[in-house]
């Protein structure tokens, strides 16, 4: 079995695409996904699946959806692993001081083209950004609510992307790591 978390975008927010964890868990399951785990109603999974591939498991859990709820949320597929670089790689280790600060966007995929010189025009002052492998990190000291950059990061990347805070991250890793004591002790 490997470890998975599938972080949804757009569910649950502003009264669209609404649907409730424990719903998404059944859903899962029918699919024969174990262990499901579920961390706050914004879309953060950690599942066991025998499946390899994340992007065949995605599509597979997106399609479900859809068949069973009328919409087909786009899902970010991680392993755990994959969750730990994105914390171990903070560019912005002060900013964990104030978790719900620093802001991860997950992207769909390796962006080409990326114009920095658009991203920093869209930034303030008080702002700043880093991109990894997979991870578009933007550390708003003003807050999310005044930056004009968390806006508009996907148009200058050229990609999708899902946000998280880093708060948010480290808890949903907490989720899997825990899994894994959850499993160790009743083996």
């Amino acid at each position: 079995m490997n470890r998975w978390i599938a972080l949804f975008r757009g569910i649950n927010v502003g009264g669209k695409n609404v649907l409730p964890m424990k719903k998404l868990a059944t859903d899962l399951a029918e699919l024969k996904r174990h262990n499901i785990r579920t961390y706050i109603p914004s879309g953060n999974v950690v599942f066991d699946s025998k499946a390899k591939n994340a992007s065949s498991l995605a599509k597979s859990i997106r399609s479900h959806v859809e068949v069973k709820h009328g919409f087909a949320p786009q899902d970010f597929i991680l392993g755990v692993e994959d969750l730990q670089q994105a914390i171990d790689e903070n560019p912005f280790p002060i900013a964990t001081s104030d978790a719900k600060s620093l802001l991860l966007f997950f992207l769909e995929r390796s962006p080409t083209n990326v114009s920095v010189e658009a991203l920093d025009a869209d930034k303030t002052s008080t702002e700043n950004f880093r991109m990894s492998d997979g991870v578009f990190y933007l550390h708003p000291l003003d807050g999310i609510e005044r930056s004009k950059l968390a806006s508009a990061v996907e148009k200058h990347l050229g990609v999708a992307t899902t946000t998280r805070n880093y708060r948010t991250v480290q808890k949903t890793l907490g989720v899997g790591i825990g899994m894994n004591r959850i499993v160790e002790t009743n083996a």
